[in-house]
């Protein structure tokens, strides 16, 4: 059983690992479908709301309110098969809670790239990195995910992917990682023995 996880700043590749995940069989649990499932709950609108709801969940159930909301959805999907991905990982305190849960079956994965180009990546995709239509913009976000503790829980990384390269480059890493054949992986077990 291993339970991968990914941190990073919006339009860092999170999606993309995910989806890599997918591709490979792998169930994916994304958090951020907890904090929707919220906001609908709710009655707002999950695209507008989003950030005020994951706030308030901290606010109200404390800062591991999303991660324990999660860990039945991940146990669930353990049940038939070997390794889960969650997607979206917030807050050290968050790390807290899987690593507590899962031990050394917990693996973390920081996926990092610039702002420049996370800022242009939103924008391909037809998402605002800017708050000329009212949207939150890019800046917003990081600093908002920051609050949260993202940089804390991004220092805590097992595994850091730089992705800055082409997509076929960061899928064929994040591949070997959810396969459990990625080399930095590798290194440090065999280091570690």
């Amino acid at each position: 059983m291993d339970v991968i996880g990914t941190v990073g700043l919006p339009g860092s590749g999170k999606g993309e690992a995910a989806t890599v995940a997918r591709e490979e069989g792998i169930p994916v649990v994304t958090m951020g479908d907890v904090v929707r499932q919220e906001t609908e709950a709710r009655g707002l609108d999950p695209a507008k709301d989003h950030g005020t709801v994951a706030q308030a969940l901290r606010e109200e159930d404390g800062p591991t309110a999303i991660a324990e909301r999660s860990l039945p959805m991940i146990e669930d999907r353990l049940e038939g098969h070997d390794v889960v991905l969650v997607d979206g990982i917030r807050s050290d305190v968050e790390v807290d809670v899987f690593e507590d849960r899962f031990g050394e079956d917990f693996t973390l994965v920081s996926i990092e790239a610039p702002f420049e180009i996370r800022a242009e990546r939103i924008d391909a995709r037809g998402r605002d990195a800017s708050e000329d239509d009212g949207g939150e913009g890019l800046a917003a976000r990081d600093e908002r995910e920051r609050g949260f503790g993202m940089d804390d829980a991004m220092d805590r990384a097992d595994v850091v992917v730089e992705n800055t390269d082409s997509l076929e480059a960061f899928h064929e890493r994040i591949r070997s990682i959810v396969r459990g054949t990625d080399d930095e992986k590798r290194a440090e077990a065999e280091a570690d023995p």
